[in-house]
């Protein structure tokens, strides 16, 4: 006997879903550089430190992590400095090249979870 089956598709809410999912997953992933750079930036008394965000503009799935203050372009571009043990300019480069797969994973499980 045929089995009979019936599918509805509703291709806006699915894409309204991906796109919840991928905002989440970028979320994820952003703040996961975050918490990398935050054991390589410049440290003297915190307050460089204490300024790092991490922010997902969901109308444009576009991630930023951004540190705040009058010297921290400055600390990020200048090789020169000397830093403490550990600490660094391109703080903030660094791990966000490093930590490519490990988004691009955030990113691809929140979309793989969306889609069950």
């Amino acid at each position: 006997m045929p089995q009979r089956f019936r599918l509805d598709y509703d291709g806006d809410a699915v894409a309204r879903h991906l796109r919840a999912a991928a905002a989440r997953g970028l979320l994820l992933g952003v703040e996961h550089v975050l918490t990398e750079s935050q054991a390589l930036v410049p440290i003297d008394e915190g307050a460089l430190q204490n300024t790092g965000t991490a922010a997902v503009d969901e109308g444009t799935l576009t991630g930023a992590v951004s540190y705040d203050g009058p010297y921290a372009v400055r600390q990020h571009e200048e090789l020169t400095w000397q830093h403490a043990p550990g600490r660094q300019a391109k703080y903030l480069e660094q791990p966000l090249n490093a930590s490519r797969s490990q988004v691009r994973a955030l990113l691809a499980a929140q979309l793989r979870r969306a889609l069950r």
